[in-house]
């Protein structure tokens, strides 16, 4: 006892009612309790929910629906489960079990005193915690139980109802003096109390309301100054949306209190908002962990969180309430809002978000914290039609992202402010504290919306899905596993690629053999007809060499890459190359047609002042199909914002003059971005420009352009080429007449190449590791362009545990010189180490550049 009471260190596991309504569950609770006990060197206390379903029993009581019938089978189903523990029912839950029968015939029960309701509602965590106790002991296990209505107190919280006051309590704030030491005298090691329930100012039960035993488990773990408080559930965790709509949503691994609590409010299930008050003003962590995969890290929450910026989650909620007020008089009229907000809180509602105008005034009812009902709604508006013009919009749903510094991410929420500027948007708020931006829309208008901003905030960057600190594992990975991925071929290499970087770096290294792989994939379907590379994304000669063995054309943007082209395979006839610049002068289409290439036009105005140079002559017209796509806004190539194809307004002005100058248009073009993820979206440009060809006369050709993605992050999937060839071999049966052209750059030489460097630094400035580079935005563009990502890895040091989170950046002078961020890589890195960046065969050495003055990098095959 002594022992015992001496220790005064304690660490809180809250279960819920999944895990309290099987044995093996209970088996699994009493073993974590002993092994995080004994880990922390803490005392244990743990706060357990009702069984699964039986507070929803509970509560058709309180209604007074059948409640005799539904306490007899409450009674039945607690025995039978006390049977299964091979408990004996009447000794473990005899007087339990008479207090609930008796509960029926409290003089309270025919008014159903809101008193009287609580003391049922209560019997749920008190037959679980008393089933639990009972078994852990039967189990050699030091378990004590204790009620939890002795130690947790209501807090008393002005305007609200009288049910709020009773049936939904806040606990009390204060931190009682003592009570940790006053608490670990109880006798037992483990002790093991209800959530859900607390006391009264007046004596009797109150409870916490939906997320209640949450609440239990912060008060306790605040009141008793625990050294964490452990939420065990059936989820991870906390995601960044919920993965049941969002199967990419990644598991958020740490938080500080303040995202986590908006993120709770804002439509998060996992925890309820008021459960983190508790351990935020104590400053004791939470941590949100799964009972049926405990390897998983969960999600911490606590106050040591770096304050990372970047949207964290995104979230939903049905069955939001707005109402619109407008009157001219409210211009600059002294009290009017006070006014108004004065009839809401008449009508016990809580106000949650706001936006204003001169002459109107909207706010939304949250349902999770107000009883709207059509009854309340009628009497409000009647109230306030006396000061204003009342319109009341619902359903709707309020879509939520959470996230520090909100407004120095509104540069990169374009993706998101269109979509939303596709649908009727009735209010945006904006939070003072700068954690979350919402967005009020029709509730019949929100499905499907949460997928698509997911990824749209990922495609961005506005949510820093690399960022390990913050961002675990995703959805679909902890319930499938990690994608299949092919083995970069450098893997093999290791030693051949060491070898080289004494010869020098930077160094950009070509696999052949995996450049003739992806050709070869292009190729793998009867619905392609043509395949042109496009050699903008690499176009090393050994390169054009491979691609053109294989039965590739060749696509230029210059009149440059022309004539590179005919030097290095002078021999290719000139059918094979394809012409399609960009805002070209009037001499490079005059080559160009001199050659013989196929050549692409997007404009009218070309046709307009160079009739001399089209006239008579045979071109493809490349279009605008209204919309671009892509992993950046910088890489989509369709839409007003872009500056390349015709729009499809003046397709019928086009094809007028071109027939006045005698000019045939055999080919429609379409490319509408790079790295474009959805397999169906290069069908759906056939199946448009198909539509288009019919009403064209002499089109032959249809060009679909390229933009296949590859992997480049750790948990990116490869290009889906199966979906991809059906659906191209779906859409060439419905149009069979039409040649299929398709001119991928980045998919078939992007993986094929991997840059080399050197170690140059190894520099800690405030707490942030870099290793420095012989090679930086100089020699590799993309990262510091298009904020991408690219794998590093030091090669000189593989297999090594000891790791440290680096900073990779490169000799240039200046500030976005950087390859990546929070990068794990050797402790031990080194200078003359060789760095390898991944995936840099396409747009790597095209984009490199003597900046400072420095040399470009050196190029090396590898057949």
């Amino acid at each position: 006892m002594g022992l015992v009471a001496a220790r005064q260190k304690w660490l809180v596991l809250k279960f819920g009612g999944t895990s309290v309504s099987r044995r093996d569950r209970w088996d699994t609770i009493g073993r974590m309790a002993v092994e995080r006990g004994a880990a922390e060197g803490a005392r244990v206390l743990v706060v357990v929910s009702a069984m699964s379903g039986v507070t929803n029993e509970l509560q058709a009581i309180c209604d007074g629906d059948d409640a005799v019938a539904r306490v007899a089978a409450l009674a039945h189903r607690h025995r039978v489960f006390c049977e299964e523990l091979a408990l004996d029912p009447e000794q473990a839950l005899g007087q339990r079990l008479a207090e609930l029968e008796g509960l029926l015939r409290d003089p309270r029960a025919a008014g159903r005193a809101l008193a009287w309701q609580a003391e049922v509602l209560a019997q749920g965590e008190l037959l679980s915690s008393s089933i639990g106790a009972a078994y852990l002991c039967s189990q050699g296990l030091d378990f004590g139980w204790c009620d939890a209505r002795d130690w947790l107190q209501a807090g008393h919280v002005p305007n609200r109802t009288e049910s709020a006051l009773r049936l939904s309590v806040h606990p009390r704030r204060e931190i009682e003096p003592g009570f940790n030491d006053r608490f670990t005298q109880h006798p037992r090691a483990f002790v093991l109390t209800q959530g859900f329930i607390a006391r009264h100012d007046d004596g009797g039960t109150a409870v916490f309301g939906r997320g209640g035993s949450d609440t239990s488990a912060a008060c306790f773990g605040a009141l008793l100054g625990a050294v964490r408080v452990e939420i065990w559930t059936d989820v991870p965790g906390m995601f960044s949306a919920n993965p049941r709509e969002v199967p990419d949503a990644r598991l958020l691994t740490r938080l500080d209190y303040a995202e986590a609590q908006e993120i709770a409010t804002t439509g998060a299930k996992v925890l309820h908002p008021r459960s983190i008050g508790p351990c935020r003003r104590a400053g004791v962590p939470m941590m949100i962990l799964d009972t049926s995969r405990p390897e998983l890290p969960g999600t911490r929450i606590d106050a040591t969180a770096a304050a990372i910026p970047g949207v964290k989650a995104i979230s939903r909620r049905d069955g939001v309430v707005l109402v619109s007020m407008e009157s001219i008089g409210m211009w600059q009229q002294v009290g009017f809002l006070a006014d108004i907000f004065e009839l809401f809180k008449r009508h016990g509602l809580s106000v949650d978000l706001i936006g204003s105008s001169e002459t109107n005034v909207t706010i939304s009812l949250d349902p999770a914290d107000n009883l709207v009902t059509s009854n309340v709604l009628e009497a409000l508006a009647t109230d306030l039609a006396k000061v204003c013009r009342v319109k009341v919009i619902a359903p709707c749903t309020g879509i939520t992202l959470v996230g520090r510094g909100m407004r120095s991410l509104l540069h990169r929420l374009s993706d998101v402010w269109a979509t939303f500027g596709r649908e009727r948007v009735h209010l945006i708020s904006q939070s003072s504290n700068d954690l979350n931006l919402t967005f009020v829309i029709d509730e019949a208008d929100a499905d499907g919306l949460l997928p698509l901003l997911h990824a749209e905030l990922i495609a961005s960057g506005a949510m820093p899905v690399m960022d390990s600190d913050v961002f675990g594992p995703s959805w679909r990975e902890i319930e499938y596993g990690r994608p299949q991925r092919r083995e970069p071929w450098w893997i093999g290499q290791r030693e051949d690629l060491l070898a080289r970087a004494e010869t020098g770096t930077p160094r950009y290294v070509y696999h052949l053999e995996t450049v003739r792989e992806r050709a070869r994939d292009m190729l793998a379907t009867d619905a392609v007809d043509r395949c042109f590379f496009a050699i903008k994304a690499n176009p090393h000669p050994a390169i054009l060499r491979t691609v053109t063995d294989e039965g590739l054309g060749l696509e230029c943007v210059s009149l440059g890459e022309l004539e590179h082209v005919f030097a290095t395979l002078p021999e290719l006839p000139a059918s094979r190359v394809l012409f399609t610049p960009s805002f070209a002068p009037r001499r490079e289409y005059e080559a160009a047609l001199a050659r013989g290439v196929t050549v692409t036009l997007d404009n009218i105005e070309a046709l307009q002042r160079w009739p001399e140079v089209f006239r008579g002559r045979t071109i493809w017209l490349r279009l605008d199909l209204g919309r671009g796509d892509g992993h950046h806004e910088k890489v989509r190539t369709g839409g007003a914002a872009a500056k390349f194809g015709l729009p499809l307004a003046r397709f019928d002005a086009f094809l007028a003059h071109a027939h006045a100058l005698d000019i045939r248009i055999s080919g429609l073009h379409a490319h509408l971005g790079s790295g474009i993820e959805d397999p169906r979206h290069w069908r759906e440009v056939y199946a448009h420009l198909a539509g288009l060809a019919d009403t064209a006369g002499d089109v032959d050709t249809i060009d679909i352009g390229g933009g296949m993605p590859i992997p480049y992050t750790p948990d990116a999937q490869d290009f889906d080429l199966a979906v991809w060839r059906a659906g191209l071999d779906e859409i060439k049966a419905a149009f069979p007449r039409y040649a299929l052209v398709v001119e991928p750059g980045r998919y078939l030489v992007a993986e094929a190449g991997v840059l080399l460097l050197s170690v140059t630094q190894v520099v800690e400035k405030d707490g942030v590791h870099r290793i420095g580079c012989d090679g930086g935005m100089n020699v590799m563009m993309r990262p510091a362009l298009y904020d991408a990502w690219h794998g590093i890895h030091n090669i000189s040091r593989p297999g090594d545990t000891s790791t440290t989170a680096f900073e990779i950046v490169g000799p240039i002078c200046e500030t976005g010189d950087v390859l990546g961020r929070k990068r794990l890589l050797s402790s031990a890195t080194a200078e003359d180490d060789v760095i390898l960046v991944a995936d840099t065969g396409a747009y790597g050495m095209t984009m490199a550049n003597t900046y400072n003055l420095r040399a470009l990098p050196a190029e090396d095959i590898i057949e």
